[in-house]
């Protein structure tokens, strides 16, 4: 039995290395990989080396990155994927809670087989008869979840999400599931089709005027009552600090790459109050962290889309088979508009 994974060699070049495959403890189990989704924002920004953890030290007792000789990620990357689907294949001697032939899901990066703790693997069970693919949302749900929670979405409330890539799609959804009007930006047509499609009551082109000045003017100069920011672009967050209304909440969860240029923090962020949020998935928000953890809303973020609450799989818009990895991340990192949730195939029969 041979182990196959992808790396990052040096900016913008993968390879692939064979990997060990050891026996497994007790208990243990092992996961054939079937499929494997690509982030185009998280993994592009290691692809192209602008992750800040490629350039500076992360102190994780202060928090805080800091400039040195050696990044916190030094070539070769091993650590690219975190949105995986797989099938239990072997137990170790121990294993009861789970069996072969069991889907699962976690963050094992882009490589063919992982072993995994069986109480880990208990704990990120697929349900039985789903498709298996539902499984490579748990993450990026999960990223979504968290943001859509940190919005404090009231029932009614008008919010506005900016950005319409694949997290934009899902804080989309579960916005409208928390009861709230949703209005979708994106200069992208196909992205704001898919949107409307899947559930948006509206969609707007930032190229076509100013979201400000449409919202606020169909709201009696309110604003929104909530706006989130998902495309980490430094434009989308001005605008969306211009859009939402008086003293209200912006959540921001782009990954921004380098200096935020534009941002004119005297303007309507100082003068209307505006509460800007930063919602990344670390870490909930700590007045839930005594009941809602990563774990929780991986597991939810599954379980959303089992119940039918959460329509993620139309969101796959391109499926290669895992030796072609190089080329898709190279269309990616082109800008292809056309994608959305990229997938590698690992040929395993569903």
């Amino acid at each position: 039995m041979t182990e196959r994974g992808l790396m990052l060699t040096a900016v913008r070049q993968l390879a692939f290395e064979e990997l060990s495959v050891n026996p497994l403890g007790p208990n243990e189990v092992r996961i054939r990989t079937l499929f494997s989704g690509i982030s185009a924002g998280t993994e592009l920004s290691q692809y192209r080396g602008t992750s800040p953890f490629m350039s500076r030290q992360w102190d994780l007792a202060n928090r805080v990155f800091r400039d040195a000789e050696t990044p916190s990620w030094s070539f070769p990357v091993r650590n690219l994927g975190y949105e995986e689907a797989g099938e239990i294949v072997e137990t170790g001697a121990a294993v009861t809670r789970v069996k072969p032939g069991d889907r699962v899901f976690g963050t094992w990066g882009h490589r063919t087989m992982h072993v995994m703790a069986e109480a880990d693997a208990a704990d990120r069970q697929i349900p039985d008869g789903a498709d298996p693919r539902i499984g490579m949302f748990s993450h990026i749900g999960a990223v979504a979840l968290n943001g859509v929670h940190d919005a404090r979405i009231r029932m009614g409330d008008l919010v506005v999400v900016f950005g319409l890539g694949v997290p934009g799609q899902i804080v989309l959804q579960a916005a409208r599931a928390s009861g709230a009007t949703v209005v979708g930006v994106d200069p992208v047509a196909s992205r704001r089709a898919m949107a409307e499609r899947l559930g948006a009551d509206r969609t707007l082109d930032p190229g076509a005027g100013s979201i400000s000045d449409t919202i606020k003017g169909e709201t009696g100069g309110r604003g929104a009552d909530i706006c989130i920011e998902v495309s980490g672009a430094a434009p989308a967050l001005a605008e969306a600090m211009r859009t939402v209304a008086y003293a209200s909440r912006v959540v921001a969860m782009g990954f921004f790459q380098g200096e935020a240029r534009g941002l004119q923090l005297g303007d309507e962020f100082h003068h209307n109050r505006i509460e800007l949020i930063s919602s990344q998935i670390s870490g909930v928000a700590p007045d839930a962290s005594h009941r809602w953890s990563k774990l929780r809303l991986w597991q939810t973020a599954v379980r959303l889309q089992h119940e039918g609450r959460l329509n993620l799989l139309p969101l796959i818009t391109d499926t290669v088979p895992f030796a072609e990895a190089p080329a898709l991340f190279a269309r990616l990192d082109q800008g292809d508009p056309a994608i959305l949730q990229s997938v590698l195939d690992f040929g395993a029969s569903s």
